[in-house]
């Protein structure tokens, strides 16, 4: 009989176009993020000082809405490297906030954040800055999402439940402990 400790989960975590309260809400997991450490590797997240996505992540956690280029690459990205994916909170399972711009032109939406409401050097940024989408989406209309986890922001007794059934082997039945907005 082994007394190795079984071999840790691999969790990489991202926001997209979002707030990040999904991220604070998995930080509310609270004294359970010490009991979460026991089963699972933490190996990129903007909790962690990792640079880059490992070649193979067992579990992926996506928050956030598809609206620029970056966004588009990152889930690709997390969709090729992640066994299982999670669309974590209502922006990146419905597109929520940050899809309240789709009814306008991006040309507008330019106007208006960077020459109308500017009051030294209106001009629009560039350099460095990712380009938007014609369309904010969630992240399943760009790649395929294994588990949608809604909320604004998810509640950590959701977010544990989600983790909890994943890492016993079970497929958690999120309608149990989440609801839209809530």
């Amino acid at each position: 009989m082994s007394t190795e400790p079984a071999p840790k989960i691999t969790v990489a975590t991202a926001w997209l176009d979002g707030c990040s309260g999904c991220h604070m809400s998995f930080l509310d997991l609270d004294e359970r993020l010490i009991e979460l450490v026991k089963s699972v590797d933490i190996v990129y997240s903007p909790l962690v000082d990792t640079k880059e996505l490992p070649e193979q992540v067992d579990l992926g956690i996506l928050e956030g809405s598809v609206s620029n280029d970056d966004d588009l690459a990152k889930a690709k990205a997390f969709r090729q490297h992640c066994k299982f994916l999670i669309s974590l909170g209502d922006c990146a399972v419905n597109g929520n906030v940050p899809a309240m711009r789709n009814p306008f032109k991006l040309a507008d939406i330019f106007d208006r954040a960077y020459r109308e409401t500017v009051d030294c050097q209106p001009q629009i940024p560039t350099v460095e800055v990712p380009a938007l989408l014609k369309r904010v989406v969630p992240i399943h209309n760009v790649v395929p999402v294994d588990c949608f986890i809604p909320g604004c922001p998810p509640h950590a007794d959701a977010i544990w439940y989600v983790l909890s059934e994943l890492i016993a082997g079970r497929t958690p039945e999120t309608t149990k402990v989440t609801k839209f907005g809530a």
